[in-house]
């Protein structure tokens, strides 16, 4: 996750991507590879190679639109992409920064609001436990979207099957986990 700054409404989305993620947006020339490589660019409303391409240009209104876009939030961090390019730009840096850049200003994507649901139900079961408890990421999210039977025809096997976790399991130094969401939610970012 990206330091987060009290904001500086001269410096442009590029210009703080570049100093807060040390990704230089400039470097990409156009190849499409990272495109081309991403599994989810057909559902994509801004193609990746796209988002870099406004981001280098920085014409009119590119921040609301990139930060209002529903790619961000489909990116799955997979790096795919990165691993694809040439030139090394880390997409996925790039992607976590927009994310957390569309929430801090309240420009998410109507369309990503169960994608919403489960980063922050995913942030605050890693917050409560320490780690990711499956069954406590599921409550939360389902109580989040109100999508409670969905996938429920599932539970029975992956219990039998061991793939669900009641109980979670102790990490050795919860406390740290906590100073650290205590650490980012104190410089005003989001979780």
């Amino acid at each position: 996750m990206h330091e987060i700054t009290q904001p500086n409404t001269s410096e442009s989305l590029k210009s703080k991507l570049e100093r807060l993620t040390d990704v230089d947006v400039s470097t990409c020339y156009q190849c499409g590879k990272c495109t081309a490589g991403c599994p989810l660019n057909e559902e994509m409303d801004i193609k990746p190679n796209q988002i870099l391409r406004m981001l280098q240009l920085e014409y009119p209104g590119y921040e609301d639109k990139i930060l209002s876009s529903l790619t961000i939030w489909l990116c799955l961090a997979c790096e795919q992409c990165y691993s694809r390019c040439p030139q090394e730009v880390k997409l996925p840096k790039v992607m976590d920064f927009l994310r957390q850049e569309s929430l801090r200003l309240h420009k998410v994507n109507p369309k990503a609001k169960d994608i919403l649901a489960f980063h922050e139900s995913f942030l605050d079961e890693v917050n409560r436990n320490g780690k990711m408890n499956e069954v406590g990421l599921t409550i939360e999210y389902k109580l989040r979207t109100l999508n409670l039977m969905q996938d429920v025809e599932n539970a029975p096997s992956m219990l039998m099957k061991g793939k669900l976790g009641i109980i979670p399991h102790k990490v050795q130094h919860p406390a740290e986990i906590k100073r650290l969401f205590n650490k980012i939610k104190g410089k005003g970012g989001q979780q």
